[in-house]
């Protein structure tokens, strides 16, 4: 091997390592590492670096699993949701974000519906999801669901009695509805404790790259833990069905719980492995009649860094 064939294995590796620091990125979203420093925890210490290590061998090697399971779907022209509903601030987002990562936003997409508006109001009340809901070789993750009604709803009194109950049984029969259709329905429950979420909400507060997470519903969902407490409980009673269960994630702690979701989830799929013919680079056409024209100084980006 010559120098020129070293020095661009020694550029890929880096470029490799590069993608990486986007996981150790949204790490340090999660934790301030000063103040973990200040809360007397050694994060120096082996045990810690050998728990972060652990931590990342395992999400990367799933990861690589989730993008195999990517192309299995896209090759048998599988249909895949996702429903993650949970509290305010137990991770569900964070999982998302593990699982999508790595994968083609034109094969999984994430759908985060806003507050209904006036017209959709008056719509059957899945109409505004089953426009989100995937083709053949696709997988939609909703970050909250048509389970808003059997929570924030309910919870908050967006709903009437009778739309309420209307939901339960409505629900489930859309629910089996698109399983007979061939769409594969998985649906996780995060699950925090009281003090866990109370400790994550003063998190929010404190940090100011984290206070745009808390909304006046975030806080007054705070106060109201029991009557939510109530509310989930039924609707996991309700909705719980063999063509489509609920998943409860432990997700008091936060890495454990994206571990477990992801590893779930990968084993809930019969995938397997599609093999791709070998990629070869093909050279570069080059002309002679070709002069690549100068670009004015003045629009350059400054390289401050």
């Amino acid at each position: 091997m010559n120098a020129t064939d070293k020095a661009l294995i020694q550029r890929i590796k880096h470029d490799l390592a590069d993608s990486y620091d986007e996981e150790f990125e949204l790490e340090l979203e999660d934790r301030n590492l000063d103040a973990l420093a200040d809360s007397g925890l050694d994060i120096s210490s082996e045990s810690y670096k050998e728990e972060r290590r652990r931590y990342f061998r395992e999400l990367f090697r799933m990861q690589a699993e989730l993008v195999k399971l990517q192309d299995w779907v896209v090759k048998t022209g599988h249909k895949v949701v996702i429903l993650f509903e949970g509290r305010d601030a137990a991770g569900k987002g964070g999982v998302i974000k593990r699982i999508t990562q790595r994968l083609n936003p034109r094969v999984c997409r994430v759908a985060a519906l806003p507050a209904p508006n006036d017209r959709e109001r008056t719509q059957w009340y899945f109409q505004r999801y089953v426009s989100h809901l995937p083709a053949a070789g696709e997988i939609v993750l909703f970050d909250r669901s048509w389970y808003n009604r059997a929570g924030v709803e309910r919870v908050m009194g967006f709903c009437t009695d009778e739309q309420y109950e209307e939901f339960f049984r409505s629900v489930t029969e859309f629910e089996k509805m698109l399983v007979r259709s061939g769409v594969q329905l998985i649906k996780y429950w995060f699950s925090i404790s009281d003090s866990e979420q109370h400790l994550r909400f003063l998190g929010r507060i404190h940090d100011p790259l984290k206070q745009w997470k808390l909304s006046p519903m975030d806080l007054e969902s705070r106060r109201r833990w029991e009557e939510y407490t109530k509310a989930k409980e039924i609707m996991l009673e309700r909705t719980h069905i063999p063509e489509a269960p609920w998943w409860v994630v432990q997700a008091v702690d936060k890495k454990k719980a994206r571990l477990n979701c992801i590893h779930h989830l990968l084993a809930q799929i019969s995938y397997g492995e599609i093999e791709h013919p070998p990629i070869e680079l093909p050279p570069r056409e080059r002309h002679d009649d070709y002069v690549r024209m100068p670009v004015a100084q003045e629009i350059h980006v400054p390289e401050v860094y």
